[in-house]
């Protein structure tokens, strides 16, 4: 194995995937990714659906196992899901019977840690995500855009080193998208971890990625190319540097705006 330098949390090597469907029908979804991820990094995937980049963060997250390849996170082997690692999916995945506060201190009270000490963790996050007053309420009182900080507070409470985020704002109206973004960055820079960010959206990925891994739009899913994002934040998307970055993706991607 290549040395791993300090400043690599996650190391992707030469992993491929294949699914069989229907019994018998192989599908090739990822093939021969590999990818180095740097501490405290927030790294976008892009690519339209259909590409194999939720199955690399599922990979990632020790959801799925590669059929090649390997996956370590601070050069230790990944070979399962772990509280290393906080997943937030695009469905809100918080349950009905729970309120906000317990919704968001499962993680710790699943660890055994004690009642008052998760509770104050809990309610540290809420007011990350804006949401402190709303700890009594239920998933079923809250719009879409709160469940999904609902869900970013919970996999933070679990003091994760890597956040993993899939499509997380792809159920949420174009205004909302909007504001989970602007949020998505503030709560990063107050709160510098590793994050993996899969999207669809172009600028989704320019208004938060440090740097853009974008992926082939078709299977099996490859690494097509790279762009840094070396632009400062908080980031307009009227900023000349943004737009011609965004033109230059267009020009080298499949997906439909």
């Amino acid at each position: 194995m290549t040395p791993t330098s300090p400043d690599i949390k996650i190391r992707c090597e030469n992993i491929s995937k294949t699914f069989i469907q229907k019994g018998h029908m192989e599908v090739p979804v990822i093939r021969d990714v590999s990818l180095d991820v740097r501490e405290n990094e927030f790294l976008v995937v892009l690519g339209p659906g259909q590409c194999g980049k939720s199955t690399l963060l599922r990979i990632i997250a020790g959801l799925e196992t590669p059929d090649t390849g390997s996956v370590t996170l601070d050069e230790s082997p990944v070979t399962g899901p772990g509280p290393d690692r906080g997943m937030v999916f695009q469905s809100y995945m918080l349950f009905a019977w729970k309120t906000v506060l317990s919704n968001v201190e499962l993680g710790p009270k699943l660890r055994g840690v004690p009642k008052d000490q998760r509770r104050e963790i809990a309610r540290k996050y809420l007011e990350l995500v804006g949401l402190s007053s709303f700890e009594k309420h239920y998933p079923h009182q809250l719009s879409g855009g709160m469940k999904q900080r609902v869900g970013i507070a919970r996999a933070y409470a679990n003091d994760p080193k890597i956040m993993l985020l899939d499509e997380p704002f792809g159920q949420l109206d174009a205004q909302t998208r909007m504001f989970m973004q602007v949020e998505t960055a503030r709560i990063w820079d107050q709160e510098k971890r590793t994050v993996i960010f899969v999207t669809n959206n172009i600028d989704e990925a320019l208004y938060l990625g440090d740097r853009i891994v974008l992926m082939r739009g078709k299977l099996p899913g490859v690494i097509h190319h790279e762009y840094l994002v070396d632009l400062p934040r908080p980031r307009d998307h009227t900023n000349m540097d943004l737009l011609r970055m965004r033109a230059k993706i267009i020009d080298e991607t499949e997906l439909v705006l």
